[in-house]
């Protein structure tokens, strides 16, 4: 009775021990009762019925982070190239994903395969490489709508790597170095245009503030001889205004008779010293009559000079 009583206990606690579950943070079990669904328990302390209640699922409910196999893929302009990519998803609904799909991981990474495919073929190889968010934002468009009825959430997908064949490489590099001798040769012609356009500008520039420089000389040296005229002009008709002013006093024009008599002899006298031939007045050897001949002009100049006053 004794081992009975014993063994009784100890199954009763199995049975005890069977229905006591414990789920994790971030974790949710999807519990059947005999054969249908029946509960999802989430994290803590939860009792089941023994032999009727069994936990069929246990999903996580933390981000996954699921490696897209490498495959080949065929662009636009039918070139093949290895792509392969990394994907983020979330259970969100444990319901759907336990009864929606026998494997929807697996059915994640063939989706995404297949859709990275179709979104590759649509582009040129060179695009291939500019459009790597459309590419990711046309995946994970078309898995999500897909999984949804996973009760899976695709948070983000994002590609590792394109590799093209090892003569398209090849292709592209030669292509990319003849565009970059290309630019060298326009920035350096560009180059040589623009310093011979500066050059141009300077020696325009400079003749100009040449011609400029020697038209102000001109103007200042004209100005200068202008200014030099018209102090001698004022100068000389100063000194004809104190020389009429001179005559008109008394005993003036006695005093200017004999600076013109002696003048007129001393030009008579240079003229014959300098000149082999002179012409002279026919009563040179007068020398009174000289002086009387030029007191005559001088008379005629000043009654001229009073007619026109």
């Amino acid at each position: 009775m004794f081992w009975i009583a014993v063994g009784a206990a100890v199954f009763m606690m199995i049975v005890l021990m069977q229905g006591i579950w414990i789920v994790p943070q971030q974790q949710c079990y999807i519990v059947e009762r005999l054969g249908k669904f029946h509960a999802k328990l989430e994290a803590g302390l939860h009792f089941l019925i023994p032999f009727i209640d069994s936990v069929r699922y246990r999903h996580e409910l933390k981000e996954f982070v699921l490696d897209i196999p490498a495959q080949v893929c065929i662009t636009r302009d039918n070139v093949s190239v290895n792509v392969d990519g990394v994907l983020f998803f979330r259970v969100v609904d444990p319901i759907k994903a336990s009864y929606g799909t026998t494997d929807y991981i697996q059915a994640i990474i063939q989706l995404a395969q297949t859709t990275l495919r179709s979104e590759i073929g649509k582009m040129d190889l060179d695009r291939t490489f500019e459009e790597r968010e459309k590419i990711n934002n046309g995946v994970i468009l078309s898995v999500d709508q897909a999984t949804d009825p996973w009760g899976v959430k695709v948070l983000r997908y994002e590609i590792k790597s394109i590799t093209p064949p090892r003569d398209v490489l090849d292709a592209m590099e030669k292509q990319m170095r003849a565009e970059r001798e290309k630019r060298a040769k326009i920035l350096e012609s560009e180059g040589d245009r623009d310093s011979k356009i500066n050059r141009a500008e300077g020696l325009k520039q400079e003749t100009i503030k040449a011609s400029e420089a020697d038209k102000t000389k001109q103007i200042n040296e004209a100005e200068g001889r202008a200014q030099a005229i018209l102090s001698i002009t004022s100068a000389t008709a100063e000194g004809l205004r104190q020389v009429a002013l001179a005559i008109s006093a008394p005993g003036g024009g006695d005093a200017a008779r004999l600076r013109v008599a002696e003048e007129y002899v001393k030009q008579i006298a240079h003229l014959a010293a300098e000149a082999n031939t002179i012409i002279v007045p026919a009563n040179v050897g007068d020398p009174s009559a000289l002086i009387t001949s030029a007191f005559t002009v001088f008379d005629q100049i000043k009654a001229n000079n009073g007619a026109t006053r």
